[in-house]
């Protein structure tokens, strides 16, 4: 199983961050030189890998270096590709730019990952074809859930390491979570019924605070000694009726 040595990942961070801190305050991303746009988001770059090595699917096949190494050739090439024309016709600009980056970041550590995992070479449209077969099987899909409603309540890991790592100062953001909580919502709205949206809002406190499932029921009016019981067959019911509806295309690019 490969691993990594804590100390050339706090030393890479150290170097990023004294990159950052050379960059031109102030400035627009359009008025930024190639190479400081790509300096600029090589923290969001590096979260994402951080976010991956700790998965399934890189566990002891790829080190976190190499995982942002894979990512920042990502980013690298996704800077390259920016439509600025588009781009100018955004209302949320930053937003819009760390969306753009971060799909082709995770696309570009993905494909590393999938290459490195076996010693022969797959072509890159059988490895999305395979993605896509297996996409088919609603594991993808209760994946996708589990992992976004799971997240929500467990508790950090007493890990030395991890430790480490969490005192580094790190302003980036992985992923946009008000991209991703209107993405959730979109599907919640569409997929459940009013009292089972309400459920799950609240339970796992989506755009909003959690709350216990007395809390719950008393505010949508569920009544009764069990009610409580009743909050969780709800929210069982409303993430079940989320695997069986959400097509596995509809969440492909969050995994």
């Amino acid at each position: 199983m490969k691993s990594y040595n804590i100390r050339n990942y706090v030393i890479y961070k150290k170097q990023v961050q004294e990159l950052i801190w050379a960059l031109p305050k102030f400035k627009e991303y359009k008025e930024l030189t190639r190479d400081q746009l790509i300096v600029n988001f090589l923290p969001l770059s590096e979260n994402i890998a951080r976010k991956f090595s700790t998965s399934q699917q890189a566990s002891g096949v790829m080190t976190i270096m190499d995982l942002i190494q894979e990512g920042n050739a990502g980013l690298t090439k996704a800077v390259d590709r920016i439509d600025w024309e588009l781009f100018d016709k955004s209302e949320d600009k930053e937003k819009t730019m760390k969306s753009f980056l971060s799909k082709r970041i995770r696309g570009a550590i993905r494909r590393a990952i999938d290459i490195n995992r076996g010693d022969m070479r797959i072509p890159e449209h059988k490895l999305n074809e395979i993605r896509r077969n297996f996409g088919k099987d609603k594991k993808m899909v209760a994946m996708f859930f589990n992992s976004i409603f799971l997240s929500i309540d467990e508790k950090p890991k007493n890990n030395q390491e991890e430790d480490m790592i969490m005192q580094i100062p790190d302003k980036s953001e992985p992923y946009n979570m008000d991209l991703l909580n209107a993405y959730l919502d979109g599907l919640l709205r569409k997929h459940l019924t009013e009292k089972e949206y309400n459920v799950l809002v609240l339970s796992y406190g989506l755009n909003c605070d959690k709350h216990s499932a007395k809390e719950i029921a008393k505010k949508l009016g569920i009544e009764g000694s069990s009610s409580y019981v009743r909050v969780s067959q709800l929210k069982k019911q409303a993430v079940d009726k989320l695997i069986e509806n959400v097509d596995h295309s509809q969440v492909l690019d969050y995994l």
